[in-house]
């Protein structure tokens, strides 16, 4: 036991106050799984002890640990307005849009758009009917409990509202379904639980959005679960946001499954929380197989961002490619730990991975540990890491040109920045996050060393 569960009395109660209120005309399975869940969590709580925990070494969750975060039952929920919602996270008519406050699904702020027969986007919650069917076959196999370090057992242990999307087979519409989870103030610090799951059918074609954003500036903890399975030949373009306040907790953890020929992409900003974590593993399952894993991070004040970014090849002609960014100032810190995996049987596997950091300041500091571990013979394998302050050359020849300093120094934070927000393919969420780095740059200048 990594500690005691009395440290997690809260947690365990909150589980009990929670199953008791359910409507026992749940299905059974589901209650094996979050009884499982919150077993696992009982016995392991979370990952305080690093030494040793490769995982965690860089990240001290200790703060997280420390807090006897509240779990919400019951009351009523806070206010929250359409403007309210297009004024603090990406927003389109077009989009199929889910919205949960405070971990609740809300119908009334949700906008179902148009789309194709057999597309299912729903309150999770609506699909745990009772009978043995796709939600049972999927719900918590990829994030798998006895495979976890606590986290994903706590949101799992409780299951509840979240988004189902099922993308039918030979579905081509491409469309667009926007998950947007929005904390609200509740005057004490309290915890959320969202949870996903997403299944794109065979030769199917679609894009998710994962929004994190919130109307507090409490302190509060965000637990995330997102678990996403790709069969033979389909192609999920996947974005998740986090702009979280600089006093919340964020544990963001997506598992995602590819079946043959599939291919899976992948885009993450985060910015905000006092301590943020975007924990990625992608499955590389099947031949043919194929992930791109983009990602920006800008950090600020006292915050720290980690990215956990892993992906396992287990059968050949597989193809992965990763390349984070990150753009820190003030005291803030950043971690980026990729690994890639290539087992025995995953020959002719072509693996490329790269994080680059732009430091601001004296007080930013990043730990960036990309790793490859290979167990075939016959492969491609590249990695590599960059960390420097802004070039003093390019800043010169700028100034050079007539540029103030303040001009050519946001230039260059946008271009470094733009490399990866250019590869946004929905327009509005694009725009939305141009408006945010733009929004974040006077934050952003250049400290030089005295």
């Amino acid at each position: 036991m990594a500690q005691t569960s009395t440290q997690y009395e809260r947690y365990l109660s909150d589980f009990e106050a929670f199953e008791t209120g359910l409507s026992r005309n749940g299905a059974s399975w589901i209650d094996s799984v979050r009884h499982k869940a919150i077993s696992h969590f009982a016995e392991t709580g979370m990952p305080t002890a690093r030494r040793g925990n490769e995982r965690w070494k860089y990240t001290n969750i200790a703060p997280i640990a420390r807090v006897a975060f509240e779990y919400p039952l019951g009351g009523a929920p806070v206010p929250v307005t359409q403007a309210d919602l297009h004024r603090i996270a990406p927003w389109d008519d077009e989009w199929t849009t889910l919205v949960f406050v405070d971990g609740r699904y809300s119908a009334a702020l949700s906008r179902q758009a148009p789309r194709a027969d057999g597309t299912q986007v729903v309150n999770l919650s609506n699909a745990l009917d009772g009978r043995r069917g796709i939600v049972e076959e999927h719900l918590a196999r990829y994030a798998r409990v006895e495979d976890d370090d606590g986290f994903a057992s706590l949101n799992t242990a409780f299951l509840h509202d979240g988004a189902f999307v099922r993308i039918p087979p030979d579905d081509s519409s491409e469309s667009t379904v926007h998950l947007l989870f929005v904390t609200t103030k509740n005057g004490k610090p309290t915890v959320s639980y969202p949870r996903t799951l997403v299944l794109a059918g065979r030769s199917s074609r679609t894009t998710i959005i994962e929004s994190y954003v919130t109307l507090s500036d409490e302190q509060y903890f965000t637990n995330a679960v997102a678990e996403i399975a790709l069969e033979d030949g389909a192609a999920v373009d996947h974005y998740r946001v986090m702009i979280e306040s600089e006093n919340a907790f964020h544990i963001g953890t997506t598992r995602v499954h590819l079946g043959r020929d599939s291919t899976f992409t992948s885009l993450s900003f985060a910015h905000g929380a006092r301590i943020g974590r975007n924990d990625l593993h992608v499955v590389l399952d099947a031949p043919g197989s194929e992930c791109t894993l983009n990602g920006l991070y800008m950090t600020s004040g006292r915050s720290h961002l980690d990215n956990h970014i892993s992906v396992t090849h287990t059968k050949p002609h597989g193809t992965s490619h990763q390349y984070y960014k990150g753009i820190l100032t003030d005291k803030s810190r950043a971690v980026f730990s990729g690994v890639v995996l290539v087992e025995r049987d995953a020959q002719k596997t072509y693996a490329v991975q790269r994080d680059m950091n732009l430091l601001l300041s004296d007080g930013a500091e990043v730990d960036t540990k990309p790793s490859l571990l290979i167990y075939a013979d016959d492969v491609k394998c590249f990695h590599g890491a960059a960390t420097g302050e802004m070039d003093e050359h390019a800043l010169f020849y700028m100034l050079s040109r007539g540029l103030d300093r303040e001009a050519a120094e946001r230039m260059l934070i946008r271009a470094f920045a733009g490399d990866i927000v250019e590869k946004i393919k929905p327009e509005s969420l694009r725009r939305y996050i141009e408006n945010v780095t733009t929004r974040l740059l006077p934050a952003f200048r250049f400290k030089r060393k005295a």
